[in-house]
């Protein structure tokens, strides 16, 4: 656990929710009852709102025509409920030990997962929210004695209950440790493990907040015929230190008109901060 001091980063010494302790050790946790029923009412009709008046952001190639139209980027520049909604201290006082009280957020997005549509987006395989933040080679473990540092954290806040059917994510406790990325020749597999713990189902009611380490290995679960469909509000937080992606980099960014003209090969547009988007921001 960390705080900041005079500008730096130091160790916490002040006690910390048991739900900051279980992100840090096994990568994942879920806060019960955050919204009421009203609170959940008013800030699903916002995100529906934006739905409805706003088209799909076009962002990823990666992603089908349809498959894009399940997603709405940057919701607190769209929505008050939405702002609102990622300074929540219910939130905040889970992340902050793990993350310094002056983390930001870096992308919120709003997803949309029809029922019967489980789409053909990344989330579907294994993967982690970019990373792994501390590499480490095959066969080396994390010290069991050095709490494993945290980057940057992803939340759901359901709108909707998320049952079993439904494909919730599914995520593998302690799999943040490992310093590695998922076997990309078991990016499907049900079966895959990480020191013998296997997928665990994040079921949650509306109202209920999951949370997850980026570097925790993590996907949608398969649905079943009584799928009712997803539809959450993503927040990621990470680190004061890591950029914001609420927009691509092509939108926003901190350059001149010649600098911006200059980058014309690959590299002069990465050097320079003119990223692909890819995590967080498509």
């Amino acid at each position: 656990m960390i705080t900041r001091k005079g500008g730096y980063l130091t160790i916490r010494s002040d006690p910390a929710p048991q739900a900051s302790r279980q992100l840090e050790e096994e990568g994942y946790t879920v806060l019960r009852g955050v919204l009421d029923p009203t609170e959940v009412g008013a800030l699903k009709a916002e995100v529906e709102r934006v739905f409805d008046e706003l088209p799909g952001d076009g962002r990823s190639v990666r992603r089908t025509p349809e498959d894009d139209l399940m997603f709405r980027y940057e919701m607190l520049n769209r929505s008050t409920s939405c702002q609102e909604m990622v300074a929540h201290p219910k939130v905040l006082e889970v992340i902050e030990p793990l993350l310094g009280e002056d983390c930001h957020v870096i992308a919120n997005t709003a997803w949309r997962n029809p029922a019967g549509q489980p789409g053909l987006h990344g989330g579907q395989n294994w993967h982690i929210d970019a990373g792994p933040h501390v590499p480490l080679p095959e066969g080396v473990e994390w010290p069991k004695d050095i709490p494993h540092p945290v980057f940057a954290i992803g939340t759901q806040v359901y709108l909707i209950d998320c049952g079993l059917d439904d494909g919730p994510t599914g995520v593998i406790p302690g799999s943040h440790l490992s310093g590695r990325f998922p076997p990309m020749d078991r990016r499907m597999d049900y079966e895959l493990d990480y020191n013998g713990q296997k997928i665990l189902p994040l079921i949650a009611r509306a109202g209920d907040v999951a949370l997850f380490v980026s570097d925790v290995w993590h996907r949608r679960m398969p649905t079943s015929a009584d799928d009712g469909g997803r539809f959450f509000l993503q927040i990621h937080y990470a680190r004061r230190d890591i950029a914001q992606r609420l927009k691509t980099t092509e939108q926003l960014n901190q350059l001149s008109s010649d600098a911006l003209s200059f980058a014309n090969e690959a590299r002069q547009r990465t050097v320079v901060g003119l990223h692909s988007a890819m995590f967080y921001d498509g």
